[in-house]
């Protein structure tokens, strides 16, 4: 592993680190929220406030996509088995074909504006 990858890997790691961190101060938080909203009207119409409720409904959403995520990278990182080697390769033929494309999407577009250049350079009367 080369020192640039090593350096992004301990950033991810940092950045786990202090987003679980986040994830159980909001939990607590929301928590003693819940305990207290039934006996306070005031908070209780607060927490179930549109935009309250559309927050918590991102917050599910994006959480569910990452457990989701989680699992999938999971197997792909552990498993020694043929399958986990199928999914990787997958992953990588997947990544080229990506590449591949975009390189072929970028060279229309440099092909495109090249020849629109040469078209309005024929109607350009020279200096």
């Amino acid at each position: 592993m080369d020192h640039e990858t090593r350096e992004s890997m301990e950033d991810i790691h940092l950045r786990i680190l202090r987003i679980t961190d986040d994830l159980r101060v909001i939990q607590r938080e929301l928590n003693c929220a819940a305990m207290q909203a039934p006996t306070d009207p005031e908070l209780m119409e607060a927490l179930s406030d549109p935009p309250e409720i559309e927050s918590m409904q991102v917050l599910k959403s994006a959480l569910d996509q990452m457990r989701h995520f989680l699992w999938f990278y999971m197997q792909v990182v552990t498993s020694d088995s043929e399958m986990g080697e199928k999914l990787r390769q997958s992953l990588r033929q997947d990544a080229s074909v990506r590449a591949s494309e975009a390189e072929q999407q970028f060279q229309s577009a440099t092909d495109s504006i090249m020849l629109r250049y040469l078209a309005d350079s024929k109607y350009r009367k020279p200096n």
